[in-house]
């Protein structure tokens, strides 16, 4: 397992992770000063994003149904918990988007290659029966 997104499994295959990127940083006000650069204070984490890009190879590999799985996780809104394979928590995030590219059509009109963007946003970890929910979501 390459990285695990609640009960969401990222394998070698079908559901490949090719890449990830993150983004984080820090909110500032600025307070204006006469004569001077402004002073910048600090107020607190800005928003922190992950993106995981996916190749699917659904001919050869499956993965059809992890996609449809990963829309459910988008369309539940429920924050779901994101672990690196080596066991490494990155925390709770929920699914901003979900873009799919696919190419080299078969007869039937299925990509026979489809890159996946998947952009996360960090968020605070469910309320008490959304996390059990959650929680045994991971275990099934």
């Amino acid at each position: 397992m390459l990285m695990n997104f609640g009960a969401l499994k990222f394998e070698v295959w079908p559901f490949n992770p090719t890449a990830t990127s993150s983004e984080s940083g820090g909110e500032y006000v600025e307070k204006p000063i006469m004569g001077r650069r402004p002073p910048l204070e600090f107020v607190g984490e800005a928003a922190e994003n992950f993106t995981i890009s996916v190749k699917l190879f659904p001919a050869k590999l499956g993965g059809l149904g992890s996609l449809e799985q990963l829309h459910t996780i988008r369309r539940s809104g429920m924050p779901q918990y994101l672990m690196r394979g080596d066991g490494v928590p990155l925390g709770w995030f929920v699914v901003t988007s979900v873009g799919a590219e696919s190419s080299y059509l078969d007869a039937k009109g299925v990509g026979q290659v489809i890159d996946v963007d998947i952009s996360l946003r960090r968020a605070d970890a469910p309320q008490d029966a959304d996390f059990f929910a959650t929680v045994i979501g991971m275990l099934g």
